[in-house]
């Protein structure tokens, strides 16, 4: 065999020996035998503590090259007891042989490689149930109740059917992309978000699981703009509308919206301080997680209001208020709003208004971008952006 051959052999044997710990095992039993390497398989039955028990040895061989051969063979289905006889007979045979030994031990690998079972290579829907009972607790396709975030989640499941029966741990980087990049140019960024979430989570469960090494989501991007930033904010004379109906609840709860600009969902756990007046909250990014904005004068004894007759803000699911408000804008004649256009409002009216830039970036919880001083250090007392947002006037409107 020539040196450049025989390189590559064993290269080849490396990754054997590495792939073998998976499926058995080859034990150095110590001097004073004959053979002093058992080979054995997989462990499969268990001891009432949990711990593995070690299985009867398929042979003994006299050397680790030997016991290597002898466990690909059984992996491969080919190994027949006595046949580790036969392989160290080759082993000892000139070197002219070598190559054929080499190059049927590498054909026992490849052959085993290929007839893994399934449960050995799980598929991309494999793991996704047994991540969905793992974060959820009741199994996918369950016919109880499900919440926002399981409907989600099979949502996202189902955009990603171009892998569902892809082996998971094969999965790489550009797969996931593709999917991602599928899913952002026919649907939506907010689709794609779910699914890069999705992608995410289950990369999370597979690693701690020892299903594969590596996760590739976390290298994977959404490449449109995020369309949640589009919209149409209230007119003026919509405002005035609304300000002349604001012991309406529905309509209360728009105003405040519109005068602190934060997305609906975050009115959940929103938290209200009446003593410092301001609110704490947010969701999504991490400029926008946690932020405070000054409550408004003109909202505040609506604030007040609510917070005395419900203890919070939002009182009612996101799709109950949904469904409050297209109702009553119908009523009062102006064209239809989502939640997500009270945010556009606040942001409208702060550059109406004239609120520095950087202070309006701060309330609503947009990013600084390359802006590196006035994302880390323009940090501003409640007071000061008291007075940027009181600089919108509910009478000049």
């Amino acid at each position: 065999m020539k040196e450049g051959d025989n390189h590559a052999k064993t290269q080849e044997i490396s990754k054997i020996a590495e792939w073998l710990l998976r499926y058995g095992q080859i034990r150095y039993l110590g001097k004073g035998r004959r053979n002093p390497y058992g080979v054995y398989p997989p462990a499969v039955e268990e001891y009432d503590n949990g711990r593995k028990k070690t299985p009867p040895a398929l042979c003994y061989v006299s050397d680790r090259m030997v016991g290597l051969a002898v466990l690909t063979s059984y992996k491969a289905g080919t190994y027949k007891p006595g046949d580790e006889i036969l392989i160290e007979q080759q082993m000892r045979t000139v070197a002219a042989n070598t190559e054929k030994l080499f190059d049927n031990l590498i054909a026992d690998y490849n052959k085993a490689v290929l007839s893994v079972e399934s449960e050995d290579k799980p598929t991309f829907s494999d793991i996704y149930k047994k991540y969905y009972l793992d974060k959820f607790g009741v199994e996918y396709g369950h016919s109880g109740k499900r919440t926002a975030m399981e409907n989600s989640m099979a949502a996202a499941f189902k955009n990603c059917a171009d892998i569902h029966n892809s082996v998971y741990a094969d999965l790489k980087a550009d797969d996931l992309q593709a999917v991602i990049d599928r899913v952002a140019n026919r649907l939506s960024h907010s689709s794609a978000e779910l699914v890069k979430t999705l992608l995410s989570q289950m990369d999370r469960y597979a690693i701690s699981n020892d299903i594969c090494e590596k996760g590739y989501a976390q290298f994977t991007r959404i490449k449109i703009a995020d369309d949640d930033e589009h919209g149409a904010p209230f007119s003026d004379s919509d405002l005035k509308i609304l300000w002349k109906h604001k012991q309406d609840e529905t309509v209360e709860m728009i105003l405040i919206m519109c005068f602190s600009g934060f997305r609906i969902s975050a009115f959940k756990d929103l938290k209200v301080n009446l003593k410092d007046l301001y609110f704490q909250g947010g969701v999504k990014t991490a400029a926008g997680k946690d932020r405070i904005v000054p409550i408004h004068s003109a909202v505040l004894p609506l604030v007040r209001r609510r917070i005395r007759q419900y203890g919070k803000l939002l009182p009612i699911s996101d799709q109950k208020f949904r469904s409050a408000m297209y109702s009553v804008l119908a009523d009062l004649g102006i064209e239809k709003h989502t939640p997500h256009d009270c945010r556009h409002t606040f942001s409208r009216l702060c550059e109406k208004f004239e609120v520095n830039e950087n202070d309006r970036k701060r309330m609503m919880g947009h990013s600084f971008g390359n802006d590196i001083t006035n994302g880390i250090y323009g940090h501003r007392t409640v007071e000061e952006l008291r007075e940027q947002i009181e600089k919108i006037k509910v009478d000049l409107l």
